[in-house]
């Protein structure tokens, strides 16, 4: 018999004592959850990674000292992190937020969203998925993808046809009950050519996968 699964460990990266503070109190009254430390600046935040080893760091994009994008490229550089990392920010086009998903970030939270948009992202977060709605995300990429035009990337000619068919959903937000419905197949199927389409373009996650698309044009395509 197994016990209790362990809570999700959470980080909070902030330079804002109250904005630590509310998120704290929101986080700490779910049970399958647990504030392991705080940081008042990338600097730290990096450090504190490194010390609680978080399922999830929250982290505030314009931050003093180090920024909240330099210091989600130095979390996950680190080839010993396991450490999710979850953008905070008050904007919603924020080039600063476009490049964090660009080094890896598994999305983005609108410093304005619910307390059950707050701990649902956490949860999706923790459990391996990126954090693709709201559509918010999509809009960032497609805005800042594109800015400097550039040829396709080589390594999309390793890709099957049914490959590129899913990276393109992918990269429309769609889930992979929903990739599945769109062609015909089933869910371990689309999860088989997620993984195998995530490995051969080198990519983490989802969120990588979107920003791989549009900086390719793959979403224009078909």
């Amino acid at each position: 018999m197994t016990g209790p699964a362990r809570p999700t460990r959470v980080l909070l990266v902030d330079d804002q004592a109250l904005v630590r503070h509310g998120f704290g109190l929101i986080l700490r009254s779910e049970p399958d959850i647990e504030v392991v430390g705080e940081a008042e600046d990338g600097a730290k935040a990096v450090e504190a990674v490194r010390r609680h080893r978080p399922d999830v760091a929250l982290v505030d994009i314009r931050m003093p000292v180090l920024d909240g994008l330099e210091a989600t490229r130095r979390i996950l550089a680190d080839p010993h992190n396991r450490s999710k990392v979850l953008i905070l920010t008050t904007f919603d086009h924020d080039e600063y937020v476009f490049e964090a998903l660009r080094v890896g970030a598994s999305g983005f939270l609108l410093k304005t969203a619910s307390p059950d948009e707050l701990v649902t992202a956490v949860r999706v977060v923790a459990r391996g998925d990126a954090l693709l709605s709201p559509s918010i995300t999509r809009q960032v990429v497609r805005r800042f993808a594109r800015l400097v035009p550039r040829p396709p990337a080589p390594e999309l000619d390793r890709l099957t046809a049914r490959e590129l068919d899913v990276l393109r959903l992918v990269s429309r937000g769609m889930t992979n009950g929903e990739i599945a419905a769109e062609l015909v197949l089933s869910e371990a199927t689309v999860k088989t050519h997620v993984s195998g389409m995530l490995t051969k373009l080198g990519l983490r996650d989802r969120v990588q996968a979107v920003v791989f698309a549009y900086e390719n044009g793959v979403t224009a395509q078909g």
